[in-house]
């Protein structure tokens, strides 16, 4: 049977990732456009450390995070000093974490389907006296929407399965801060092997699925 404890992480995972997803989605889409088509001075270090919670050990990004948002942090300390709160230890803390390491995929998906756009049809909208503005909204986003939508079904898994930065930012709170990854440490580590194998096949599951989807709406950008 599952207890309240497993019934609580699954639900808190499934609101971080659908809070996080949601930052990746409006972050994400005009981020991937100005890297996809605009020329800049720093365009590429800006990818890069965009980019870098995909390859930094996520513990790396929790230290970032904790050196940001913690409450002696650089914006976080301002933000205390302002309203008396701290988003360390929170699920909040959860929230962020997961959307600074699952962005990356946003990025990296949606800067290649919008590169992948026809640039006659680009070329073909101007001439017909669209804005720039108009060119993406009617016909760049559109054609480039199944991969924005792979990258969104992505993000969302990887959000799902964020360990290592939410356990530095947001801690192990039973109750609290206790996404399904860092539950399933709690019941191995305490020897409760039926709670965690039934969470491990779940996520693994669900997963899957996930994968599946995405691959399905890439191939269709394909």
């Amino acid at each position: 049977m599952i207890n309240p404890a497993t019934l609580f992480s699954l639900r808190l995972s499934f609101q971080v990732a659908i809070g996080a997803t949601l930052l990746v989605v409006l972050c994400g889409i005009p981020l991937a456009y100005l890297l996809a088509r605009k020329n800049f001075p720093g365009k590429e270090v800006l990818d890069i450390i965009l980019t870098l919670p995909l390859v930094l050990p996520p513990t790396v990004t929790g230290y970032y995070l904790i050196i940001l948002f913690g409450r002696k942090g650089m914006v976080g300390q301002l933000i205390y000093e302002w309203t008396g709160w701290t988003i360390m230890f929170t699920w909040y803390a959860a929230v962020l974490a997961s959307f600074v390491v699952s962005l990356p995929l946003m990025l990296k998906t949606g800067r290649a389907a919008i590169e992948a756009v026809d640039q006659d049809l680009i070329n073909a909208s101007y001439t017909l006296g669209r804005s720039e503005f108009e060119t993406a909204w009617r016909v760049i986003l559109p054609l480039a929407k199944k991969g924005m939508i792979a990258g969104a079904i992505l993000s969302f898994a990887r959000a799902m399965g964020e360990f290592g930065a939410t356990l530095m930012i947001a801690g192990n709170i039973p109750g609290r801060t206790d996404t399904m990854p860092i539950a399933i440490y709690s019941l191995a580590g305490s020897g409760d092997w039926p709670q965690a194998n039934f969470m491990v096949i779940f996520f693994t599951l669900i997963s899957g699925l996930f994968l599946y989807i995405a691959n399905r709406f890439s191939q269709r950008v394909l």
